[in-house]
């Protein structure tokens, strides 16, 4: 098979392929989660108005998108989910979060260099980017945040894999790390996993949703959130043999 690109990486858990350059802002305790109500209502026709038709245009016409298992979602439709998926599409993985919990919000836990291009800070955030903070100081305010948006039944979705390897059809290994806040808020979880495949000389993409995972209270919290990881990381890597197409080929430096 002849591949468009290839990559050669040594860490699975550390390398990134975004080629993205970016200076990383400082979200700390001075970073600010809560708007006013004229940011508010730019931010809701920004999102609702604007970048949901263009989500659903552009994954529809460019990849003819496919989604399933939404049926899935019905049972947990009036509470807060988290959902966790696969790291492998520019600007697709801001796109798909909206497909799925369509007409709700997506909240998408993002690593601060996701706010960080110049003049982006602000859109981002209005378009669902919620910062992960990298300093300690911040981390009240954000969990304060995270606890708002969960007692609000908002969808949160997360890309535990944290760095993007465009196109990749595996799974990569992952902590479980960011399951302690569905086993801490005693949330659902799922997973979306996104796969490719090539028709027509194009590359089409079928996203597979499985769950709701649910955290186990009789056991810790370190505890559910590590049987929620290998729920989750089951349900991806069986999803992830549905890719038929390699369109990018990773080789591990030996």
């Amino acid at each position: 098979m002849k591949h468009e690109k290839v990559y050669f990486y040594d860490n699975e858990l550390e390398d990134e392929f975004s080629g993205i350059k970016r200076s990383t802002i400082v979200v700390d305790k001075s970073f600010r989660y809560q708007h006013g109500r004229v940011w508010r209502t730019a931010a809701w026709v920004l999102y609702h108005i604007i970048m949901m038709p263009i989500a659903f245009l552009y994954m529809k016409l460019k990849f003819s998108m496919r989604i399933v298992g939404r049926e899935k979602l019905e049972k947990c439709r009036e509470r807060c989910v988290f959902f966790y998926g696969n790291h492998t599409h520019i600007p697709g993985d801001g796109y798909i979060p909206a497909c799925i919990c369509f007409p709700k919000k997506a909240v998408i836990l993002a690593h601060p260099d996701n706010v960080s291009l110049y003049g982006t800070k602000n859109l981002m955030e209005m378009l669902g980017a919620f910062p992960v903070p990298n300093r300690m100081s911040g981390m009240k305010n954000f969990m304060n945040e995270l606890n708002r948006k969960a007692e609000n039944a908002s969808p949160i979705f997360i890309y535990p894999e944290a760095h993007i390897w465009p196109y990749y059809t595996k799974i990569r290994p992952f902590t479980e790390k960011t399951f302690r806040y569905p086993a801490l808020y005693d949330c659902p979880a799922y997973s979306f996993t996104t796969t490719y495949q090539r028709r027509f000389l194009r590359t089409r993409i079928t996203i597979y949703i499985d769950g709701p995972f649910f955290p186990d209270k009789n056991i810790t919290v370190r505890q559910a959130a590590q049987e929620l990881r290998n729920q989750v990381y089951e349900a991806m890597t069986s999803r992830s043999r549905s890719s038929t197409y390699e369109k990018v080929k990773y080789i591990k430096r030996r």
